[in-house]
């Protein structure tokens, strides 16, 4: 399949939002997916993100990201979230957006790209060492709602 990846346009937030609910349900927690287009806009200038499109125009997958600063190593890129939708797996889609993740880092000097998998997700644990990323099991996820 000649699937195309992009930097996302605003045009593309409502497709995105449900997206973002598909992977909540994935990550089995729908009820903390609470972003909207609405939010999306007024905060589009801190939205990162490359999509999967197919040549019917159709979104199927999607990578988030953002620069960090971390103290022992520097600048870095935190990639947030990688989705691709349950029929279009398996195909090489999410290697093709980590690979556009990490050529984006490496094009903006970044010295690590930093990201989190879920501990029950043993498929993702396997892919992400396959292409030589350190997984380790010492820091924990600390989230301080502000809303």
């Amino acid at each position: 399949m000649n699937i195309q990846i992009r930097p996302v346009k605003e045009g593309d937030f409502a497709d995105i939002v449900e997206l973002f609910k598909e992977f909540a349900l994935f990550e089995k927690h729908p009820e903390k997916m609470t972003n909207s287009v609405e939010q999306m806009l007024k905060e589009k200038e801190y939205f990162h993100c490359f999509l999967a499109e197919t040549p019917k125009n159709e979104i199927i997958g999607y990578v988030t990201y953002f620069f960090s600063y971390h103290t022992w190593t520097g600048k870095s890129l935190y990639m947030d979230d990688l989705y691709v939708k349950a029929d279009f797996r398996n195909q090489g889609i999410g290697k093709r957006l980590l690979d556009a993740v990490i050529g984006y880092a490496r094009h903006e000097k970044c010295n690590k790209v930093r990201w989190q998998v879920s501990n029950w997700n043993k498929k993702a644990q396997e892919f992400y060492k396959k292409i030589g990323a350190e997984i380790d099991d010492v820091e924990l996820n600390c989230d301080l709602p502000l809303k």
